[in-house]
């Protein structure tokens, strides 16, 4: 189906971010502190939740191919940043900027496919293409990122230069995407009001969006904040960061790829506390683990990730009952899950300055479960309230 591959086409091309595995080393090397680049880290989560709402509602009143356009153009210039200005101010832009284009598609890409797909009367197909799209972006990153730490020593700032390419391909696959079908609601009103009447009323929804809290957490602090210094702590060389980004990646895309093996053994909502059990459990075992523990352990979570994540945006998209605040609700949700990542990094400031990285692990994967098991008896009482009511 033409739609889905163009959207597939858009995740690779713009999620081809070359500099994942060095933007700390480059940082660090271009003479920013730990706590100048955790402090970024954190403003960017914050910036993230200021944005994603109002995005989102104007992504539903307006077209959501324009936003998924808006963000491959914020996201090109973002990735140019760091090649022109080196210094604290500049790294700041440049994910101040990061934070503007993810909220421009946070929400809008999966209301745009799902929407189409239901306009179309193909709900059937949204998990896998959504769990496509997200496997062919993980396997761009294959390909291309065990090259990032050989290009960063060739030249400097060719990492950021070739992920600018990457996201101008986005661009012109965003720009070929078709119309929104006719469907049954018109988008004539700002959606926000009836998003927060929605989050009020829906009980299950709302602990549906807390479940994914803990997924995008995880995911968040161990790839993007505390992979490089793991590695570094395990004694990995530099050039090989990308190469085991990489190889995690892979089982993250095979996760992604094939969403539904999960649902053979289990419900789609018990799969998702499953899975992110197991992925706070690798989390803790990243703290006494030696390096080829770490890589396994690192495998496994990637391969939970890959899993969990189709079938979670499934269960918010199938629990969202007005399709015209789609894209603003699944806006809420991000803002949650960056507010909360915004909160976890403050404290990893905290530890890491501590020399005590291992006990945020261990403290990190323990509030996890605890969260999963208060949400699951949280599900179950409003489930059964619902039925007997």
């Amino acid at each position: 189906m033409t739609v889905i591959r163009l959207y597939k086409g858009y995740q690779l091309f713009n999620g081809l971010l070359l500099w994942l595995p060095i933007f700390y080393l480059y940082q660090r090397d271009i003479g920013l502190t730990d706590q100048q680049i955790f402090g970024i880290q954190a403003i960017y989560y914050v910036a993230f939740c200021l944005l994603d709402v109002p995005t989102g509602v104007l992504a539903d009143r307006f077209d959501y191919r324009r936003f998924l356009q808006l963000g491959a153009i914020t996201l090109t210039a973002a990735n140019l940043i760091p090649v022109f200005v080196q210094n604290y101010w500049g790294f700041l832009t440049h994910f101040l900027l990061i934070a503007l284009a993810y909220s421009f598609t946070s929400g809008a890409g999966s209301a745009y496919v799902y929407e189409y797909l239901h306009r179309t009367g193909q709900d059937a197909l949204y998990k896998q293409a959504e769990g496509s799209a997200r496997a062919y972006s993980l396997t761009g990153r294959v390909v291309a990122l065990p090259a990032a730490g050989v290009l960063m020593q060739w030249q400097f700032t060719s990492p950021y230069w070739l992920s600018a390419a990457a996201t101008l391909i986005a661009l012109g696959i965003a720009l070929k995407l078709p119309p929104l079908p006719p469907g049954e609601h018109h988008h004539e009103k700002l959606a926000v009001r009836r998003a927060f009447a929605t989050l009020k009323r829906d009980h299950y929804l709302v602990l549906l969006m807390v479940q994914g809290v803990a997924i995008f957490t995880l995911v968040r602090i161990l790839q993007a904040n505390l992979f490089q210094p793991v590695l570094d702590a395990k004694h990995l060389p530099v050039a090989g960061f990308g190469v085991l980004m990489a190889v995690t990646t892979l089982f993250e895309a095979l996760g992604a790829a094939r969403p539904n093996l999960i649902r053979r053994a289990m419900s789609d909502l018990r799969a998702v506390f499953v899975l992110t059990t197991v992925m706070a459990v690798c989390l803790a075992l990243l703290a006494p683990a030696g390096l080829v523990a770490t890589i396994a352990c690192l495998c496994v979570f990637s391969l939970a990730t890959g899993l969990s994540f189709p079938v979670q945006r499934q269960l918010v998209n199938d629990a969202i009952t007005d399709p015209r605040s789609r894209a603003t609700l699944l806006s809420i949700e991000s803002l949650i899950d960056r507010a909360v990542c915004s909160l976890v990094i403050f404290l990893l400031g905290g530890y890491l300055a501590r020399g005590a990285m291992n006990d945020f692990l261990v403290h990190a994967a323990a509030g996890t479960v605890l969260l999963m098991v208060v949400v699951a008896l949280s599900i179950h009482f409003v489930r059964t309230k619902e039925r007997s009511g």
